[in-house]
């Protein structure tokens, strides 16, 4: 099995999940004792969040092609980054590293381009949503994602931020996210992007009508298959 590198802390609570699904996949793959074989770098989120909300992209572009460096000197095959807001600086962090990146977003493109889908609802944090790095790059895959609307926008993004990111999860909440759910739904979205790794916390499945990509179970199953050798 290949060695994951995986870029993590932003936030903790989901680089949790990371770490717990890659383990429970492994066991359900392959059986008996095995585990994935994994570096992970986890880092203060608080910087990190400062440094997103000043607009300090570019120092924090330094701090992450530092890390991933570090992986790679490590023995990483590939690295992962878990997240999906600092894919911002995909490729501010791979500059001068040989290994290479399972980029989040191209393999939740290829698991919804599998059932045929093409326009997916998106919630994120406000950079996902509203910037081009993430949203244009499942449009170069052939899809046509849809946001919700500035109100529901910023109330996604403050759950994330000030809750989930927090391990605090509240009925209120997954009430609210499945309300901004249905309207994107309304709106025509024929599937939902989980498009921050934390959003998972709230929304699955179970509690929504429409078919559902968890981008930290597919960036999860991803990795796993790359580090068996399975051909996508």
């Amino acid at each position: 099995m290949k060695v994951i590198g995986i870029l993590g802390g932003m936030s903790a609570a989901s680089t949790q999940i990371y770490y717990r699904e890659l383990c429970a996949r492994t066991r359900q793959r392959l059986g008996g004792l095995h585990s994935p074989e994994l570096l992970i770098r986890s880092l203060d989120f608080a910087g990190i969040e400062k440094l997103q909300a000043a607009g300090e992209w570019q120092q924090a572009g330094a701090i992450l092609n530092r890390e991933a460096k570090a992986l790679e000197r490590g023995g990483a095959a590939f690295i992962i980054l878990a997240t999906n807001t600092m894919h911002k600086l995909a490729t501010e962090m791979m500059r001068g590293v040989s290994i290479p990146l399972l980029h989040i977003a191209d393999a939740t493109a290829a698991s919804i381009q599998k059932q045929n889908l093409r326009r997916p609802g998106l919630m994120a944090t406000a950079f996902t949503m509203e910037q081009d790095f993430y949203t244009g790059r499942l449009a170069a895959a052939g899809l046509a994602p849809l946001i919700p609307e500035a109100a529901d926008r910023a109330e996604t993004h403050r759950i994330i931020y000030e809750e989930l990111c927090r391990d605090i999860v509240t009925p209120e909440s997954e009430a609210a996210y499945i309300a901004i759910a249905e309207r994107l739904v309304a709106r025509g979205a024929d599937c939902l992007i989980l498009g921050c790794t934390e959003v998972g916390m709230l929304l699955n499945q179970r509690n929504l009508r429409v078919p559902v990509f968890d981008t930290t179970l597919i960036h999860c199953d991803a990795a796993l298959e790359l580090a068996l050798g399975v051909a996508p």
